[in-house]
């Protein structure tokens, strides 16, 4: 994993002694396990997408969420965010209501967050992989601690950076973040068990963009381009970074 942990320069560096701690260990041979009785999402190609595509120095917004969807072809390593072929998730639908609620933007035809990523958004779950059909079946085996780490680097070697906490999940992950440095936005999951009570009307994006601004730095264009352009664009992220 070291070597592949290069790959995401900006975070080897940050991340590279808890690669050596038991933890660690520990996850990767269950994950190895995994790999050889079961499909775990997401591919392995795509398991530290979010870090790769959103260097450590180029954070400007975090955005958390828990695990990764379980279905087929669903998951890429960004929370929330599904590959452009893939049917948009009932929360992700309601992201795109709130954003448009918010901002005038029009819901995209497809779920790829990748431009937000790339734009410094770090869409990054607790946990960065799940069993097919088996919702959360890989949290407590490591995970939570690796991504509470990254929060950790974010929260102490950054300012100004703006964390969305949708739901008590995410939330209660960010109960550390210093208030006094970063904005943080909380407001209730976009589930639709959820959203009525409160995501809708949170007004995070157009929030997150006026903290930037206050921060002089440059806001997030939260539209996306339509599926077949960004499709052409964002084939070069097919990147390996097995663990």
């Amino acid at each position: 994993m070291k070597e592949q942990m290069k790959q995401a320069s900006h975070w080897h560096a940050a991340l590279e002694q808890e690669l050596d701690k038991g933890y660690m260990s520990a996850l990767l041979s269950f994950l190895e396990q995994e790999d050889r009785v079961n499909t775990v999402f997401p591919i392995e190609s795509e398991r530290l997408m979010a870090l790769k595509v959103t260097p450590f120095d180029s954070v400007k917004v975090v955005i958390l969420g828990q695990d990764p969807y379980h279905g087929e072809g669903q998951a890429h390593g960004l929370s929330f965010s599904v590959k452009p072929d893939v049917k948009i998730p009932p929360s992700l639908v309601n992201i795109y209501k709130e954003l448009e609620a918010d901002l005038a933007i029009s819901p995209a035809n497809h779920g790829s967050l990748i431009q937000w990523a790339e734009q410094g958004v770090l869409l990054l779950n607790s946990v960065l992989t799940v069993t097919e059909g088996k919702a959360g079946s890989h949290q407590k085996k490591g995970w939570e601690t690796f991504t509470d780490r990254i929060i950790e680097l974010i929260n102490k070697e950054h300012e100004g950076v703006v964390f969305m906490l949708w739901g008590s999940y995410a939330q209660k992950k960010g109960c550390q973040i210093d208030k006094a440095k970063h904005c943080v936005l909380e407001s209730v999951h976009p589930s639709p068990l959820s959203a009525y009570r409160g995501f809708f009307g949170c007004s995070h994006f157009s929030k997150a963009n006026q903290y930037l601004i206050s921060q002089s730095k440059a806001p997030i264009n939260w539209s996306l381009d339509p599926i077949e352009k960004q499709a052409s664009e964002h084939e070069n992220h097919q990147i390996v970074l097995p663990l």
